[in-house]
C-alpha cells in the first residue's frame, strides 16, 4: 500500500464492491483489447478516458456545481482549482501548439471564431447545465456513478446538439472574427500573456475565498475522495495526453452528436437534407463507426472510469431523480447545453477548458456568457425545486 492510502486508516478505509471492480476491469481491458481494431491510438483514448472518470469522480469535479456554489455561497474554490487546471494546461499545450507537431503527428488546438453565436451558445449552455444539475463531462461521469437522471440529460443533450447541427445555417450570418489564438498570433509571448491573466484572476478569487478553517478530508489515491487541487492537476495532464495522442485536444459534446445523428439514420432520417451530415467531416462520420471516433471512445472510458471509481470507492448504485421536476429539468437543461454547445463550438470541455488552453479567445468568451447564462439558471432552478 503507498504512502498516500496509508493516510487513510485501515479502520476506515471504504469497501469496494470486489466483484464489481473485477467485473469492469474486465469490461475496460476487453474494450480497450477491442479497440486496436480501430487503431492503437482509439486503445489509448479509451484508457486515457477511464483516468478522466477516476478523475472527475473521485475530484468530485463539476464545473456547474462550482459555479453554482461561486453565485449561490460566494464559494470560489470550485473556481480557483478551474484557474489552476487551466494554467497548468497552458504550460503544457503552448510548446506544442508552438512547434504544431509531435513525433510527426499534426497538433492542433481547439481554435474556433469569436462569434455572436459563441456567446448565445455558451449562455443557453450556462443556464442549461444548471437546469441539468451537471455539465457535458459531469453527465458522463455521473451517469458512471449510478445517476438515472443524467441518462435523461445525456438523452437530450445529444437531441439538442444534432438539433443544431441540423439548424446551422440560421446562426451563419451572425457577426463573427476569425479564429484567434494568442499562441499563433504572439508564439510563446502569447501563452506568457495568458499565464498573466490566469494569475491576475487567482489572485482576486485567492483574496476572496473562505479564510474559515477546514476540516481535511482523508486522501486515498486509489479510493477516493481526491481534493479539488488533485483533480486539476489530473485533469490539465490528462487534457495534455489527449492532445498528443489524438492530434486535438479534449472534447465530449461531438460524440453525443454523433450518436444522435447514428440514432436517427437507424430510424430513417435521411442525411442528404442536411448541409452538415451530407458531405465532408459530417458524412464521414456517418459511414465510420463510433468506436473509430476519437471522442466517442474517451466518452465511453469516462463512463466506465467513474464506473470502477464509485465501485473502489464502495458508492456505485442507481440514483433516482429526486421527483417529476427534476425530470423535467434534466430533458430541458439537456436540450439547451446540447443546442448550446454546438452553437458556441463545445461545451465546458472542448470550448472552455480546451479553448483556453489553447489559447483562443474563443474559450474566453464562452465563459463570459456561460457564467451570464449560470446566474439565471441558478434563479431558475427554484421553479422546479431543486436545491443549491
Amino acid at each position: 500500500m503507498s504512502s498516500v492510502e496509508l493516510s487513510l486508516p485501515r479502520s476506515s478505509q471504504p469497501r469496494p464492491q470486489r466483484l464489481g471492480v473485477l467485473v469492469i476491469l474486465a469490461i475496460a481491458v476487453a474494450a480497450a483489447i477491442g479497440l486496436t481494431l480501430f487503431g492503437w491510438r482509439q486503445s489509448v483514448l479509451f484508457l486515457i478516458g477511464g483516468l478522466f472518470g477516476i478523475s472527475l469522480y473521485h475530484a468530485s469535479f463539476g464545473f456547474a456545481s462550482a459555479y453554482r456554489r461561486l453565485f449561490v455561497y460566494g464559494d470560489v474554490n470550485g473556481v480557483l482549482s478551474q484557474v489552476l487546471m487551466l494554467a497548468i494546461a497552458t504550460v503544457l499545450f503552448v510548446p506544442f501548439l508552438a512547434t504544431g507537431s509531435f513525433l510527426g503527428q499534426p497538433i492542433e488546438g481547439a481554435v474556433a471564431p469569436v462569434a455572436v453565436q459563441g456567446a448565445i451558445g455558451a449562455f443557453l449552455f450556462g443556464i442549461g447545465m444548471q437546469l441539468g444539475s451537471g455539465c457535458a463531462c459531469g453527465t458522463l461521469y455521473t451517469i458512471g456513478g449510478g445517476s438515472s437522471g443524467m441518462v435523461l440529460t445525456l438523452l437530450t443533450f445529444g437531441i439538442g446538439s444534432f438539433w443544431a447541427s441540423l439548424t446551422g445555417g440560421v446562426w451563419a450570418g451572425l457577426p463573427r472574427l476569425n479564429p484567434i489564438s494568442l499562441v499563433n498570433t504572439w508564439g510563446w509571448a502569447g501563452g506568457a500573456i495568458q499565464l498573466a491573466v490566469l494569475g491576475l484572476i487567482a489572485f482576486v478569487l485567492w483574496k476572496r475565498r473562505d479564510t474559515t478553517p477546514s476540516v481535511q478530508r482523508s486522501f486515498s489515491l486509489l479510493y477516493g475522495p481526491w481534493s479539488l487541487v488533485w483533480g486539476a492537476i489530473a485533469l490539465a495532464v490528462l487534457n495534455w495526453l489527449t492532445l498528443l495522442v489524438a492530434g486535438r485536444p479534449w472534447g465530449v459534446t461531438w460524440g453525443f452528436t454523433l450518436w444522435t445523428a447514428k440514432i436517427a439514420q437507424f430510424l430513417g432520417w435521411n442525411p442528404a437534407a442536411s448541409a452538415f451530415w451530407s458531405k465532408g467531416f459530417g458524412a464521414d462520420a456517418l459511414q465510420k463507426s463510433v468506436f473509430a471516433d476519437p471522442i466517442s471512445v474517451t466518452n465511453f472510458g469516462v463512463i466506465v472510469g467513474a464506473a470502477l471509481a464509485a465501485t473502489l470507492a464502495g458508492k456505485l448504485a442507481v440514483k433516482k431523480p429526486q421527483s417529476r421536476l427534476a425530470i423535467a429539468a434534466a430533458l430541458i437543461g439537456g436540450l439547451m447545453m446540447g443546442y448550446g454547445a454546438r452553437l458556441a463550438f463545445g461545451c465546458n470541455v472542448g470550448a472552455y477548458f480546451g479553448g483556453i488552453a489553447s489559447t483562443s479567445l474563443h474559450g474566453w468568451l464562452w465563459i463570459v456568457f456561460a457564467l451570464l447564462g449560470t446566474g439565471i439558471g441558478v434563479k431558475v432552478r427554484s421553479l422546479f425545486q431543486l436545491s443549491n
